[in-house]
C-alpha cells in the first residue's frame, strides 16, 4: 500500500460523547463500569490491553497481555524472565491501552509496577487450563529458541513428567505484576476529530489519596 492510500484511511466517528457528570469519581467504578459494557457488546477479548515497559536505558517495548484481576490496580501474569518482566524488575513503571475499538473506546493507564504476593498467583496459576501451565514450564519466554519442534518437545517432557491426574506446580520464575494507577484516561471517539479524553490523576496535594478530573484536548 502506498502512503497516499494508508493516509486516506479514516473513518468518522459517532457523536455519542462522555461528560464529567457521567464519570463515577473512582476511576477504578468507571473502568470496571467500562469493561462491563465492551463485554456487553461481544468485543473480542474485551480484556486485552497493550503494555508498554521500557528497560534501564529508557528503550520502550509494548505487547498485548490480558487483565486478569481489578482491585487496587491492574492485574496480570507472565514470565519473570520474560522481556517485560526483566524490564519491569529494572524499571518498575508501566502503561496500559484498553483498545475498544467498536465502542469507539480507548482507557489509558500509567503507573508504577509491583509483583502480586504467591499466595494469589499460586491461586491464579491453580485455575488455569492445564495446557497452560504445561507451558509456562515449556517456554523460555522471550529467549531464542531453535524450532517449533524444540517448543513442541519441551511440551511433551512437561506433559510427560506431570501427566494427566496430577498437579502441574507453580514455576519459580512466573507470577503476577500489579500496575498501581497514578493517571487513568477515559477517551471517547467524537466528531471532526474533536474527541471526549477524561482524565482522572493523582493530587500531589492530598499525598496521592484524591482523584482528580480534568478534561484534556483532543
Amino acid at each position: 500500500m502506498d502512503a497516499e492510500h494508508i493516509a486516506a484511511m479514516r473513518r468518522s466517528y459517532a457523536e455519542r460523547g462522555i461528560d464529567e457528570r457521567d464519570l463515577d469519581p473512582d476511576p477504578m467504578t468507571q473502568f470496571a463500569a467500562w469493561l462491563a459494557d465492551a463485554e456487553a457488546a461481544a468485543v473480542v477479548e474485551p480484556n486485552a490491553m497493550v503494555l508498554a515497559t521500557a528497560d534501564a536505558a529508557g528503550r520502550s517495548s509494548a505487547r498485548t497481555v490480558l487483565l486478569k484481576g481489578l482491585d487496587t490496580g491492574f492485574v496480570f501474569y507472565t514470565n519473570y524472565a520474560s522481556r517485560k518482566g526483566k524490564e519491569l524488575a529494572r524499571n518498575p513503571a508501566a502503561s496500559l491501552v484498553f483498545p475498544w475499538y467498536p465502542l469507539e473506546r480507548q482507557v489509558l493507564v500509567a503507573g508504577v509496577v509491583e509483583q502480586v504476593d504467591r499466595v494469589t498467583v499460586a491461586r491464579y496459576f491453580s485455575s488455569r487450563p492445564r495446557g497452560s501451565q504445561l507451558s509456562a514450564w515449556a517456554s523460555p519466554q522471550s529467549e531464542v529458541v531453535a524450532s517449533r519442534a524444540d517448543l513442541d518437545s519441551a511440551f511433551a517432557q512437561a506433559s510427560a513428567r506431570w501427566p494427566e491426574g496430577t498437579e502441574v506446580p507453580l514455576p519459580d520464575r512466573w507470577g503476577g505484576f500489579r500496575v498501581l494507577p497514578d493517571s487513568i484516561e477515559f477517551w471517547q471517539g467524537r466528531g471532526d476529530r474533536l474527541h471526549d479524553r477524561l482524565r482522572y490523576r493523582r493530587s500531589a496535594a492530598d499525598a496521592g489519596q484524591r482523584w482528580v478530573l480534568e478534561r484534556l484536548a483532543p
